[in-house]
């Protein structure tokens, strides 16, 4: 977990370096860091979109990377931090997440064993 941390904080620091070298102009850097903040609070409102729709961070990470081109290790960053900061939403979170793929799984057993029921009638019916 410490490997995928430091990674991301990597890959954004990489980021800011290389963008930092196109011009030693302070005004750039300055115009750098906001640019990177801007695009840190569209992905953190993207991320919540994302928890409205029940994803998870693996589904909102594969979402976002293919329709907003963001890179998952960028996701996955905001949404550590999102769940430092929020850590009671997010427990809330992945408890009510497990427990809807629970009764998912429950309801489509209930429903398989309902189908086969009235096949298994239909062809005493007609025997």
């Amino acid at each position: 977990m410490g490997d995928s941390s430091s990674s991301s904080a990597a890959y954004i620091k990489m980021v800011c370096v290389c963008c930092c070298t196109i011009s030693t102009n302070g005004w750039s850097w300055l115009l750098l860091t906001s640019f990177v903040r801007a695009l840190l609070v569209q992905v953190h409102h993207m991320i919540e979109k994302c928890i409205c729709f029940n994803l998870s961070k693996e589904e909102c990470m594969d979402a976002l990377e293919k329709h907003a081109n963001v890179k998952p290790v960028v996701t996955s960053t905001v949404w550590k931090e999102l769940e430092k900061e929020n850590k009671e939403f997010f427990e809330t979170y992945n408890k009510d997440r497990e427990e809807r793929k629970v009764e998912a799984e429950t309801m489509a057993r209930i429903e398989k064993m309902l189908s086969e029921a009235a096949a298994s009638k239909s062809s005493d019916d007609e025997g």
